[in-house]
C-alpha cells in the first residue's frame, strides 16, 4: 500500500477502550474546532453567493443606468459558479483520493481568498464576472470536501446537528452579504471575506488527516490513531474504528494484489454503479439536494430584491423586507438544528417540505387572484406569506438535505459517489439560477411558485418511498442498511476476516 510520509497522530488511548468522563467533553470540543473550521467556510461561501445581490444593484445607482450591467450579464455573474464549479467538482474527486482532506481545503481556501481579492480591486464588470468564475473551486469544495470533513470527522452523535448548522451557515453567510450591502459599500463584503478566511487557515492547520482516508489507503495503525484523537476511546467510537477497519480490510482483501488492465477496470467500473450499494444512495443523495433547491428558496433569496420589488412596489421596504425574510430564515434554520437532535431525519424533512410546498401552492393561488383581480394585494398578507414559507423550508429542506445526503454516500466508492452528486448538483444549481430571471418574467411570481411547488412534491413522494432513516447510525451502517445487510452478518464477516489474519 502507500508508504507516504505522514506525521502520525499521538495515540492517547494506548491498549485503553474506556474512556475517562472527565475527559469526555474533548472529543466534543476537537470536533466542534474543525466544524468551526468548515462552517466558515461555509459562511465564506455564502458572502460570496449573495455578493451580486448587492453588488449589480449599487452599481446601477452609481451609474444612475440599468443597461450598465444588462439582465442576461446579471444572471451570468449571480449563477456563473455553478458552471465554473462543474470540472471542479470531477478534479476535487479524483484528487481526494489519493491527497486526503485536507490539502484541497486549504487549496479551496485559498482560491475563494484571490477571488475576494479580485472583487475588491475590481474596477468593470469583467473583473467582477471573473471573480465569480474564480469561486468555482471553492464551490466545488463545499460539495466535495466540506460534506466528507463533516461527516468522517465527526461521531454519529454530532455528525447530525453540526450537518444542519452547515447548511444554516451557507444562508447567515448570504444574509451578511446583504446586510453589509443594504448598510455600507459593495466592497466591503470581499473585505470581511479575506479576514474569515484567515481564521479558517488556522483552523486547518490543526486538524489530523481524515481516519476514513487512511484506512482507504491501508493505512491502519494511523488510521486508529486519528480516529482517537478524533472521536476519544468510549466503546462506541472503538466500535466504530473496528467495523470501520474491518470494512477496509475486507475490501483490500477482495481487490487482490494483482493489477487491472484497462479493460478490466472499465468492467469494474461499471459494476460498481450497477451494484445497489452504490447507485441507491447515489440516486436518493442526487434527489434529495433537488428537494433544497427545488424549494425554491436559494433562487428567490438570490434574486430577493427584484421580486419583493414587484411586491412592495418601494425600493427601501424591499431592501427592509429581504433582511427581515433572510433573518427569520436564519433564525428558523437554526430551531430546525435544535429539533434535529431529538426528531428523525426522515420526519423532520417530508414533514416540513410538506408544509412548505402547501405555502408555495397558497402564494401561487393569492397571487394569481391578484393578477385577475379577483383580490387587491396586501403587502402584511404577501410578506407573512413569505415568512410562514421561509419557517417551513428552513426547519427542513434547507438544513435536512445536506444532512441526508452527506449521510448517504457510500464508504466505498465515496469519490466516484461524490463526483456523481457534485456533478449533478453544480450543473442544476448553475441552470435554475440562470433560468430564473426567464421563469419570472414569462410566468410571473404566481407561475414560479407553482412550478416549485410542483417539482417538491414530486420529489417528495419519491423520497417518501425511498428515503431511510440515518440519525445516530454510522456512515457504516448506513451502507450495510442501503444493501440489506444485518448488523450480525457484519460481525460474522469480521471475525472470519480476523481469523484469516491470524492464519
Amino acid at each position: 500500500m502507500d508508504k507516504c510520509q505522514y506525521t502520525e497522530v499521538p495515540d492517547n488511548c494506548g491498549s485503553v477502550n474506556k474512556q475517562n468522563k472527565n475527559e469526555a467533553w474533548k472529543p466534543f470540543m476537537k470536533q466542534l474546532l474543525i466544524s468551526s473550521g468548515v462552517w466558515a467556510s461555509v459562511f465564506v461561501f455564502g458572502l460570496g453567493v449573495g455578493a451580486p445581490t448587492m453588488v449589480i444593484p449599487q452599481i446601477r445607482k452609481e451609474a444612475n443606468n440599468t443597461d450598465i450591467i444588462s439582465d442576461d450579464m446579471a444572471s451570468w455573474i449571480t449563477s456563473v459558479y455553478g458552471f465554473s464549479g462543474f470540472p471542479f467538482v470531477l478534479v476535487l474527486s479524483i484528487v481526494t483520493r489519493f491527497i486526503g482532506r485536507k490539502i484541497l481545503f486549504i487549496i479551496g481556501i485559498l482560491d475563494t481568498s484571490a477571488a475576494f481579492t479580485v472583487l475588491y480591486f475590481s474596477t468593470n464588470i469583467t473583473h467582477i464576472l471573473i471573480s465569480s468564475i474564480m469561486q468555482g473551486l471553492f464551490s466545488a469544495c463545499q460539495i466535495v470536501v466540506t460534506v466528507m470533513v463533516l461527516t468522517e470527522y465527526t461521531s454519529p452523535k454530532y455528525r447530525g446537528i453540526f450537518l444542519t448548522i452547515k447548511s444554516a451557515t451557507f444562508y447567515w453567510g448570504i444574509w451578511a452579504s446583504n446586510a453589509i450591502g443594504a448598510f455600507l459599500h459593495w466592497k466591503n463584503i470581499p473585505l470581511f471575506g479575506i479576514i474569515c478566511s484567515l481564521y479558517i487557515l488556522l483552523t486547518i492547520c490543526m486538524w489530523p488527516e481524515s481516519p476514513y482516508w487512511l484506512a482507504s489507503r491501508g493505512r491502519f495503525e494511523e488510521c486508529a490513531a486519528s480516529h482517537r484523537w478524533l472521536k476519544g476511546c468510549d466503546e462506541d467510537s472503538e466500535k466504530e474504528l473496528e467495523a470501520l477497519i474491518n470494512s477496509q480490510k475486507e475490501y483490500i482483501a477482495s481487490c487482490g494484489t494483482t493489477k487491472l488492465s484497462a479493460r478490466e477496470r472499465i468492467t469494474d467500473f461499471f459494476k460498481t454503479i450497477k451494484s445497489i450499494e452504490f447507485y441507491k444512495p447515489t440516486a436518493l443523495s442526487i434527489t434529495t439536494g433537488c428537494l433544497g433547491l427545488f424549494s425554491g428558496k436559494l433562487v428567490f433569496a438570490l434574486y430577493a430584491i427584484d421580486i419583493l420589488k414587484k411586491i412592495t412596489n418601494n425600493e427601501s421596504t424591499a431592501y427592509v423586507a429581504m433582511l427581515v425574510l433572510d433573518g427569520i430564515t436564519i433564525l428558523s434554520m437554526y430551531i430546525g438544528c435544535s429539533i434535529s437532535k431529538y426528531v428523525k431525519r426522515r420526519t423532520l424533512l417530508l414533514v416540513a417540505s410538506s408544509i412548505g410546498v402547501l405555502f408555495l401552492f397558497i402564494l401561487s393561488l393569492y397571487l394569481y387572484l391578484i393578477r385577475l383581480k379577483i383580490i387587491t394585494e396586501n403587502q402584511y398578507v404577501s410578506v407573512s406569506l413569505l415568512i410562514a414559507f421561509s419557517i417551513a423550508v428552513s426547519c427542513g429542506p434547507l438544513i435536512m438535505s445536506m444532512s441526508v445526503y452527506a449521510e448517504l454516500i457510500p464508504v466505498r466508492s465515496r469519490n466516484l459517489s461524490v463526483c456523481i452528486v457534485g456533478l449533478s448538483g453544480k450543473l442544476i444549481i448553475g441552470v435554475c439560477l440562470k433560468l430564473a430571471p426567464l421563469l419570472f418574467r414569462f410566468s410571473g411570481l404566481h407561475g414560479a411558485f407553482l412550478t416549485f411547488g410542483i417539482s417538491s412534491s414530486t420529489i417528495i413522494l419519491i423520497l417518501y418511498k425511498y428515503l431511510p432513516e440515518t440519525k445516530d447510525k454510522t456512515l457504516q451502517e448506513i451502507a450495510d442498511c442501503m444493501k440489506g445487510v444485518k448488523p450480525n452478518k457484519r460481525v460474522v464477516a469480521s471475525q472470519k476476516l480476523l481469523v484469516n489474519d491470524k492464519v
